[in-house]
């Protein structure tokens, strides 16, 4: 299979906190990559912009050392690192006063795409906005690339929108979340709806469950203070999980559209039912061989935030009416691992009696590591003597199935690639945004009155037992989180 790499037009793409954590480690690093296999165009420019006293040989510097650190392969084998640096220029920039604007407008071309990624504090998304619409950088065909938290409850994502769209339409507007720029993710909407074998079986009727894992084995070290204000619900749940849920549950959009596809995601949230305590098992990371406990990470001695959530959801339509989808993510946990498992029904009728019971064909999306799908089938057991049955695995990792070209890229360098193309089809709309909050704010509302504490979990777990209680109600469980070296 051959890979083609199509190049987007000339750009002048501007990044609003370029000296920050994100910038050095996933978005300049991103842009070097999609550089190095033919992507970018001669006329692109990369803009810095940010307050640190730096001129441009400075700036350049920083992002060859960053290249050096978090694309070291990359960096030390292409002969093309000059010239990317090349096409690299600074602006000092206050984002909250005057300095810098008039440069950077000066520095803008009028034949170009022109974007503006702010990596920055969403607090400054309105400000930012404001500073470019008032000294005529941004122009109707401008984008802006805004990144999460989107809020930290209805109302304040609520007020998010109304900033940006004070300054730009929603057509210009690109909410990153950056696990839809995975290539498994992606690739679900090609399995889903570019095969006649999977739709129809892809409902209640045939699917007994679903059940989506996003599992980390690190805890919040080093960042726990602001972790301990959102928690799991608000860091994981409303956001990434919404989206792998969406993709997996929404109906055929009539095409493949940025509005239409974004139309049939928020048609999943708004048929999402409210959530019952007795369906949430919510944890906390205990202190084990000399580490410290979350809330030692988090400086909080009687902190309530979850490091771990688990819940069963229900979607109201006729689809999905009987067939549960358990969500399932949290801080260390036994490995890192991302999935979406679909878990067939058994047959109606089981004429080999030791199989009886036994849960057979599953669909296993793979996320990370190792990005893949794996399809589990019953067959026979080789050999003479009777019908014995063993379960066998048809497994495609992108990697071993397409070589080379199989190396899923970096989300954010697909994503960006997509802003400039002027596609939407991979970020969130604003109504979806506020939809999502609308479902979660009650949930949260009520761990909040009732006080609750999350439960004590082991470093290294699956979560806390009353997680594994949730499942097993339903005479289900949950498939086992692995390290990399159990797989």
């Amino acid at each position: 299979m051959v890979s083609r790499v199509i190049p987007v037009d000339p750009f002048d793409l501007v990044i609003f906190g370029a000296t920050g954590d994100l910038a050095r480690r996933k978005i300049l690093p991103g842009l070097f990559h999609r550089f190095t296999v033919g992507q970018m165009p001669e006329g692109a420019r990369i803009v810095g912009a940010a307050r640190s006293e730096l001129d441009a040989d400075a700036f350049r510097k920083m992002i060859r050392d960053s290249l050096l650190e978090f694309a070291p392969k990359l960096a030390q084998e292409s002969a093309a690192l000059e010239q990317f640096l090349a096409m690299v220029h600074y602006m000092r920039v206050d984002a909250a006063g005057d300095a810098g604007w008039s440069g950077l407008k000066d520095l803008m071309r009028d034949d170009v795409v022109r974007a503006f990624y702010l990596s920055v504090s969403p607090s400054l998304f309105g400000t930012i906005g404001g500073k470019l619409h008032d000294h005529g950088i941004a122009t109707r065909d401008s984008r802006i690339v805004v990144e999460k938290p989107f809020g930290h409850d209805l109302a304040t994502a609520q007020a998010l929108n109304a900033d940006l769209r004070a300054n730009f339409d929603e057509s210009q507007i690109y909410r990153i979340d950056h696990y839809l720029g995975k290539e498994t993710v992606q690739n679900l909407m090609a399995l889903r709806f570019a095969n006649a074998l999977w739709e129809p079986l892809w409902n209640s009727t045939h699917i007994d469950h679903v059940q989506i894992t996003v599992s980390e084995s690190l805890g919040v070290e080093g960042r726990g203070e602001y972790y301990d204000k959102s928690g799991a619900m608000r860091d994981m749940v409303q956001n990434h999980l919404m989206q792998l849920l969406c993709l997996t549950a929404m109906e055929p959009p009539s095409r493949f559209d940025p509005n239409a596809v974004r139309d049939e995601k928020v048609k999943v949230i708004e048929a999402l039912e409210p959530v019952a305590p007795k369906d949430i098992a919510r944890g906390q990371y205990r202190a084990a061989q000399g580490e410290g406990s979350y809330r030692d990470h988090a400086g909080d001695p009687d902190s309530r935030t979850e490091s771990f959530i688990a819940m069963k959801v229900k979607i109201a339509n006729w689809r999905w009416a009987g067939t549960p989808f358990y969500l399932r993510t949290g801080k260390k946990l036994r490995g890192r691992s991302s999935e979406i498992a679909v878990i067939f029904r058994d047959p109606p009728h089981m004429i080999f009696p030791a199989m009886e019971g036994h849960k057979g064909n599953a669909l296993i999306i793979r996320l990370q590591p190792d990005e893949g799908i794996t399809l589990r089938n019953t067959i026979k057991d080789p050999g003479p003597g009777g019908m014995r049955l063993a379960e066998v695995s048809l497994d495609m990792t992108f990697a071993d199935a397409l070589g080379e070209q199989g190396t899923p890229q970096d989300a954010y360098e697909r994503l960006i690639m997509d802003v400039i193309r002027g596609d939407q089809t991979l970020f969130m709309r604003g109504d979806e945004v506020e939809a999502a909050w609308a479902w979660a704010d009650p949930i949260i509302h009520g761990w909040e009155e009732t006080r609750q504490p999350p439960y004590p979990y082991d470093p290294g777990s699956s979560g806390p037992e009353e997680a594994l209680m949730l499942m097993h109600r339903d005479g289900r469980r949950w498939r086992e989180i692995t390290r990399k070296d159990d797989q």
